[in-house]
C-alpha cells in the first residue's frame, strides 16, 4: 500500500486530504508542521508527499529546499496544495523541485491524475 505525509499546519484541509488519498488506496500520515513531517520521514520514507507552503514556522518553501538535501528523497514525489494561486509561487515551488502545484480546493480527479503520473497508483 502507498505511503503519504500531508503537511498542513490546519487539521480540517489535512484530515480531508486524507480521506481522499485513502480512496485511492493510499495510507496518509498528517504532520501539522514541516519539522514534524521530517521526524515522520526519518521513520518511514513516504511515496508521496502533499505539501501546505503556507505554515507557520518552518513553511512549504524551506521544507522543500530541505528534502532536496537528504540522501534519497530526490525522487520523492512533492505535490504542494495550496490556496495562493499566484504564477511566481508555482515557479517558485517547482523550481524548488515539486512535482506539481493544485490549488486548494483539491478536485479528486485532477489529483487522481497527478497520483498516477507519479506512479504513486495504477
Amino acid at each position: 500500500m502507498p505511503t503519504a505525509i500531508v503537511v498542513d499546519d490546519k487539521w480540517v484541509t489535512a484530515s480531508a486530504h486524507l480521506k481522499i488519498l485513502n480512496l485511492f488506496g493510499i495510507k496518509g500520515q498528517y504532520a501539522n508542521t514541516a519539522r514534524t513531517a521530517v521526524l515522520m520521514m526519518r521513520e518511514k520514507k513516504p511515496d508521496v508527499i502533499l505539501l501546505d507552503i503556507h505554515m507557520p514556522g518552518v513553511d512549504g518553501f524551506e521544507f522543500l529546499k530541505y528534502i532536496h538535501q537528504l540522501p534519497g528523497y530526490q525522487n520523492v514525489p512533492i505535490l504542494v496544495v495550496t490556496s495562493d494561486d499566484q504564477p511566481e509561487t508555482a515557479e517558485r515551488v517547482l523550481s524548488l523541485g515539486a512535482m506539481e502545484i493544485l490549488i486548494k480546493p483539491l478536485e479528486i480527479d485532477e489529483l487522481e491524475a497527478v497520483l498516477r503520473r507519479a506512479k504513486v497508483i495504477q
